[in-house]
Order: structure tokens, then sequence, then C-alpha cells
């Protein structure tokens, strides 16, 4: 019988991960940047015991729904094959903030099961292989593990897809600051998103840009070069949405809300504040800017109709282990 707790960090990506080469591996068909957010965490904790008979599931202390169990009994299934784990295990999991609604909640979740997982199981790996494994329950995982700002490399095999560090967390005082416009869970997840991106006309060309975009995106993070940083998160952002929309079936992620946030943060960028949008598969708006203009951004965040929260996060760290 042997346990751990860890805790992670979910991500915002800079440049997106949006369709698998391998929807197996869930290796990505570009690269992608993010940025953990600090303040907002999974903890879980995971023991196995050679006298348990099944694997036990729960969330936010309940029981877990079939699906959710699902994605983490065949995560551990991927941990007793690879490690030879031979115990049935109990999962314990809470998260701070909403899960489900486009902001990465399986980031967090995925990498910090992957950590206590293994931990628990008396292995110690090393950062790249824990991305790799953390990358199998959920893409954007991988991202979760390394701290700070992240590169995931897509790679071409397990091995080869991961995620790294390529800038501390204290490099730039970049905050986001999330407007929650819905905390229900989307209907269509990320990982089925994935599997449609292909049927979009535009995921070709999407994809033929995205390393110009992450280099261009990388060189403004290292150089603190907000204007340039905001032109290409914007487009990059609105490139997976249009593969979204064109999708087959199509899937439109935005609110009514969404839409204004997006206008205000261009005309507020306008004036002078430096600020800048981005969401992820959901309808919450990530504007990303500098920490001395964070607390005016998220007071005009507030005075918007249908923005029910906001929350504010700096760079966090990386996935750990909690006593």
């Amino acid at each position: 019988m042997a346990s751990a707790t860890a805790r992670a960090h979910p991500n915002i990506a800079f440049i997106k991960y949006w369709g698998n080469q391998d929807s197996s591996l869930r290796i990505p068909v570009n690269s992608s940047l993010s940025m953990n957010l600090d303040g907002l965490f999974t903890e879980t904790t995971v023991e196995w015991n050679p006298q348990f008979v099944s694997d036990v599931v729960e969330i936010n202390h309940q029981p877990a729904s079939d699906l959710a169990s699902r994605r983490v009994i065949q995560h551990l299934n991927q941990i007793r094959q690879r490690y030879s784990v031979t115990d049935f295990a109990q999962v314990r999991s809470s998260n701070n903030f909403p899960m489900g609604a486009g902001i990465a909640s399986s980031a967090s979740s995925f990498a910090a099961l992957t950590l206590a997982a293994t931990k628990a199981a008396g292995l110690d790996l090393p950062e790249r292989e824990l991305s790799s494994i953390a990358r199998l329950g959920s893409g954007s995982a991988s991202r979760s593990i390394p701290s700070g700002f992240v590169e995931w490399h897509a790679g071409y095999d397990h091995e080869s897809s991961y995620a790294e560090s390529f800038a501390l967390s204290d490099h730039w005082n970049l905050v986001d600051v999330v407007a929650v416009v819905s905390q229900s869970h989307k209907t269509t997840g990320s990982t089925e998103g994935h599997q449609s991106a292909e049927t979009s006309d535009l995921q070709s060309a999407r994809v033929a840009g995205a390393e110009d975009r992450l280099k261009a995106c990388k060189s403004a993070i290292l150089d603190r070069d907000f204007t340039t940083f905001a032109e290409v998160v914007e487009r990059d952002s609105n490139l997976m949405h249009a593969v979204m929309m064109t999708s087959r079936p199509p899937l439109f992620y935005w609110l009514p809300t969404s839409l204004v946030i997006m206008q205000k943060v261009r005309e507020w960028r306008d004036s002078g504040l430096h600020v800048c949008y981005t969401l992820d598969a959901g309808p919450n708006v990530h504007c990303l800017c500098l920490l001395p203009d964070s607390a005016q951004v998220a007071a005009a965040l507030k005075s918007i109709d249908g923005v029910s929260e906001v929350r504010i996060a700096a760079a966090g760290a990386g996935a750990h282990l909690i006593s």
C-alpha cells in the first residue's frame, strides 16, 4: 500500500494544440506554447493497494461520472502496463476552478494524476518522461508538467512528443485575467474536437503556418515584446476557432459575451492597455496582459454583462508533490 498527492496547474496555450497525427498516443499535428496558471490547480491523491478489487475514482468529493472514470482508469492502465504495476488504485481529485469549461481542467487533472500515480508506485520519473505519460491522458497535460512558459514538441512517436520549460515563471510579468462567462460543462469535449479537426478545409492551412507562429510567439516572450505577442496569440486563437466552426459537424464554443469581450480587448489595446485575448475549447476568454494593467482589465471585465466571475493568474509552477 502506497499513496502520493500531487498538485498541477492548468495552462493557457498561446500557440494552440488542435488535431492529432496519432489519436491513440495523442501526438499533435503541431508543436504548441503555453503558460501554467498560478492559483488555479488540481490536487490528486492516488493510493495503490493489493487489497483493492477495482479502481475507484472520486472527483470533487463525489463519485466520478462514468466518462471521467473511464478516462482515469484508461490512464491508470497505461501506467500499469508501462511500469508493471499490478494493484488497483483509489483516486481522489479536486479542482479549485470550473471543470470542462475551457480552463484546461483535463490538463491539470492528468498532470497531477500522472505524478501522483507514478510516485505512489515507487517510480521517480524524469520530467520529460512524466510529460510524455501525462500526454496519453490529455494532450495538453504534457504542458502542465514543466513550470512557467512551456513548449510542447509535437514529435513523431511517444518518446519524442513531450513538453519542456523555455522560460521560468518569473521571466515576464504576464498575467492571465480569465473572464468566466460559463461554468457549464461543454457538450463536445476536446477529445472529440481533435478527431473532427481534419474535416475542416482550414486545418491544413492552420497547421502549415503553426511553426512560424510558434517561433514568432516564443521570440516575443523571450524578448518581452508584447505587441508581437498580442498579434500572434490572437491570430492563432482565431485560426483554431475557425477550424472548429468549419469542422463537420461544426463546433461553436463562443457565446455572445465571448465576442463582446474579444471586441473590447482590441479596443482596450488600441487605447494603450497591454492586453490581448485567447480562447481554448470553451467560451471563457483569457485576457493576457502585463501586471501593471491587470487590475484595470479585471475591473473592466467585471462590468460586462454576462461575465459571472474573473480569475487572475500569473505564470505558475509545474506539477509537484505535496505532503
